[in-house]
């Protein structure tokens, strides 16, 4: 039985910056989970020219999915392909490209083309990847068209850092105690209730409810890609209001005189929650602080309890 011709779809947007800034964000992968909301990671795998492979972690309809791509880089055409190596059930194969059309000097319209088939050509699959292509690129143009607006001013707003603790234990017995979220309620007095889901090996929803030093609570929802003894990748796929995004890293680093542990933090502010949760005469940088202190003195205080774990076992 011969296959079906794979369906094709277009989606596009006018966006108000140069089409050369438009077409860097896109290009640069390594920052898609802050410009695009259903990207969780991202892994550059190889490079070579103007082709490179990555594998994707991301959300569509509603689940956490993974697979690999790889990508034709054309920026003087303002373009760039990609087909998808190994696909993540219902889907049997997807490809298309990102074209960049100048308008004027200063706005340009991004066209986003999707062809793609179903396992097995199933009308309820080709209806989910349907709903989902449409749902992601809705959501990926607008996000995009967004940070390329904004790209000039939103420095402030943007904040990274990391908190490092030396352990005398093993890399395996500290990403064990960071891989069982399900056991932080009792590991963690920060911990108030926690669910952990992992359909997939190494890929985890986590939702925990986090309680701040002045007591409130957090409701917050993570996907965590996780990478045996050296590193926990996960983005919050419900965040609190003070932020729009927040992704984060454990990572693990045995060196000559032990193992360094780092909790690293992405967080881009959303500035009109901040009169809201801090008061009417907060400012960014007011924000920045009081971010920065409540997620590392969580994070902190969580390495100091995989410190103890794992010096305890070692």
């Amino acid at each position: 039985m011969s296959e079906s011709a794979p369906r094709e779809v277009e989606h596009e947007i006018v966006v108000k910056a140069p089409a050369h800034t438009v077409y860097r964000l896109i290009e640069d992968v390594t920052n898609w989970p802050h410009v695009f909301p259903p990207t969780i990671h991202v892994e550059r795998l190889d490079t070579e020219g103007s082709s490179e492979r990555i594998q994707i972690w991301a959300t569509a309809g509603g689940e956490a999915k993974t697979w690999t791509s790889r990508r034709e880089l054309a920026p003087d055409a303002l373009r760039i392909t990609f087909r998808q190596e190994v696909s993540a059930p219902p889907v049997a194969s997807m490809g298309g490209a990102w074209v960049i059309e100048p308008l004027t000097a200063d706005t340009c319209r991004v066209r986003l083309l999707h062809d793609y088939r179903a396992v097995g050509d199933s009308p309820e699959a080709l209806a989910w990847i349907e709903e989902a292509v449409d749902r992601n690129s809705r959501s990926e143009l607008a996000a995009l068209r967004d940070s390329a607006e904004l790209a000039g001013g939103t420095g402030e707003l943007f904040l990274t850092f990391d908190d490092a603790v030396r352990i005398d234990g093993s890399a395996e017995d500290v990403y064990d105690f960071l891989n069982a979220a399900d056991r932080w309620r009792d590991r963690l007095p920060h911990v108030d209730r926690v669910e952990l889901r992992e359909d997939d090996p190494g890929l985890q929803v986590l939702t925990m409810d986090t309680l701040t030093k002045d007591g409130s609570k957090h409701t917050t929802e993570s996907i965590r890609v996780c990478f045996p003894r050296t590193r926990i990748v996960y983005k919050q796929t419900r965040v609190p209001a003070l932020m729009t995004v927040h992704t984060g890293e454990w990572i693990l680093v045995e060196q000559a005189d032990g193992l360094v542990a780092t909790s690293r933090h992405t967080v881009v502010l959303n500035p009109g929650a901040i009169p809201q949760v801090l008061g009417g005469t907060a400012e960014v940088a007011d924000a920045r602080t009081f971010v920065r202190n409540a997620l590392s003195t969580n994070s902190l205080a969580t390495l100091g309890y995989a410190k103890e774990y794992a010096e305890r076992k070692s």
